[in-house]
């Protein structure tokens, strides 16, 4: 990530022929308090967001299947101010990626499903939809470079506004 603000974590993995143990989460993140988990059941195609707040760290990470996953700046007084970037997230390599608030996400899914799961931390109230902001897919000031020309959209990305 070109974002020094957003982290990138690697867990270590154990494997036998069982299957495979590795952790998301450990207090790695002292500073954080995450209260919310949530999770997102995708099929092939679909695309959401890009949606952030100006209070939420997001732990992201992809537990089945492979997302294209994509972090705006949308800090005004940022030098990286609507700069984007973007990693794919798999169940194979295990990366989690810390998206501090005023960064929007989104994800493009690449695999027939895939299963999106993220931690909240948040001081206060939960920022439901009306406490975020959207930014548009395809807008030209930020000139994302998305894998698929038309994506499967909610009505809620399908009418974010262009900035």
């Amino acid at each position: 990530m070109i974002f020094p603000e957003v982290k990138i974590h690697q867990p270590d993995s154990f494997e036998d022929y069982r299957g495979e143990l590795y952790t998301i989460f450990k207090q790695e993140y002292n500073e954080l308090t995450f209260n919310h988990d949530k999770v997102a059941i995708s099929r092939q195609n679909v695309l959401r967001g890009l949606h952030g707040d100006n209070k939420s760290w997001k732990l992201i990470t992809c537990l089945s299947g492979e997302i294209y996953l994509v972090v705006v700046d949308y800090r005004s007084e940022s030098p990286n101010y609507l700069k984007w970037d973007s990693i794919v997230l798999t169940s194979k390599n295990r990366k989690s990626i810390l998206v501090p608030p005023m960064f929007a996400n989104g994800h493009l899914v690449l695999s027939p499903e895939a299963t999106f799961f993220y931690k909240w931390s948040y001081p206060g109230k939960y920022p439901d939809v009306d406490d975020q902001f959207s930014l548009n897919w395809k807008d030209p000031k930020i000139n994302i470079h998305w894998p698929l020309e038309n994506p499967i959209l909610s009505d809620r990305d399908k009418s974010s506004k262009f900035i």
